[in-house]
């Protein structure tokens, strides 16, 4: 199971997020596989000092993945943290966005994918309780 947290503009205009998981199907050798979708692009980002953007939307519908440091995202909904090994998949871009900051020492190394307008993520919200 890999966490994920959907990150989205609602109707009332601010982000909002979820916590859940990509949906992992058996697949050969025993690993688990999520289904292949097609992205548009793919970058690799590393910020070394917290660029205090401010609230924000993002740019584009994206995957994050990180893998190295660890952030605090704050939306009008509260506050989660992104670690190693972490997706945030992003669909705010409009809206008021969102807010991050560094936490740690580390540097924020990450991946980005843009998403092909079509692609569906195999997200699985977490069912509490």
């Amino acid at each position: 199971m890999i966490r994920c947290i959907k990150l989205w503009t609602g109707a009332d205009r601010k982000s909002h997020f979820e916590e859940g998981f990509i949906d992992l199907e058996p697949g050969a050798r025993g690993d688990a596989l999520s289904v292949k979708f097609p992205i548009a692009s793919a970058s690799f980002h590393e910020t070394d000092a917290d660029p205090q953007l401010g609230w924000h939307p993002d740019a584009d519908r994206q995957l994050v993945i990180t893998l190295s440091g660890t952030l605090e995202f704050e939306t009008p909904d509260g506050r989660f943290a992104l670690r190693p090994g972490d997706v945030l998949f992003t669909e705010d871009t409009g809206g008021a966005g969102h807010n991050w900051k560094m936490v740690g020492d580390q540097p924020w190394c990450r991946l980005y994918t843009t998403l092909d307008p079509k692609t569906v993520v195999p997200f699985r919200p977490t069912v509490a309780g």
